[in-house]
């Protein structure tokens, strides 16, 4: 885990610090990752017509992903890791979270019930995740699929619809991106419940 926090640090250190040049400040980057996850929501929603608006979706879920890591790494590089960013952070997060799973939902990849269960499975992973530190525990983070995770998935299945716009046993590519997307999640929720139980008898 460690190793993985290095490696993702020296990746978005550069851009904090060409950001920081540009005077931006992090609830700068966060008002700006959401939106990019809303200009996505509008292109999943055309790609029902034109399966060409899938590539310009996963770029805005790339940049989506790249504004909400650098933000932290520019709170951190200036000195300016407060309560309100972070707060802000995580709410901008859990709108992104649905505006990018609502896009391909009502462009009609997959069936809406599917969907709800996927946003509610990953609404609820994020909840329990903060909801540790209510409790006086750090927040935790682990299980199956974080958000860095799905987010790289949504890109590789957004970029492969894209290049494939065919049905795979009844559902595109999306589609069963987001069926995935719901049974991980709901996992990865009641991982994170284990833990955090498990953690309240110490």
């Amino acid at each position: 885990m460690d190793d993985l926090r290095d490696a993702s640090r020296s990746l978005t250190e550069p851009v904090a610090e060409i950001v920081d040049r540009a005077g931006l400040t992090p609830n700068m980057l966060s008002v700006l990752s959401l939106f990019f996850s809303s200009l996505a929501f509008l292109f999943y929603y055309l790609s029902a017509s034109d399966h060409r608006m899938l590539f310009a979706a996963a770029i805005m879920v790339m940049l989506n992903g790249i504004a909400d890591a650098v933000d932290g790494a520019l709170a951190r590089r200036i000195g300016y890791a407060d309560r309100r960013g972070d707060f802000l952070d995580h709410v901008i997060d859990r709108y992104s979270d649905v505006l990018l799973l609502s896009g391909i939902i009502f462009a009609g990849y997959v069936m809406w019930e599917i969907g709800l269960l996927a946003v509610v499975g990953v609404l609820m992973t994020s909840y329990i995740g903060t909801q540790a530190q209510a409790v006086s525990l750090r927040r935790c983070y682990g299980g199956m699929l974080g958000r860095a995770d799905r987010l790289v998935f949504l890109i590789i299945a957004t970029l492969a619809n894209a290049l494939y716009p065919h049905r795979i046993e009844g559902l595109q590519v999306l589609g069963w991106m987001v069926l995935i997307v719901m049974v991980l999640s709901h996992i990865t929720a009641m991982q994170r419940f284990v833990h955090i139980w498990r953690s309240l008898d110490r």
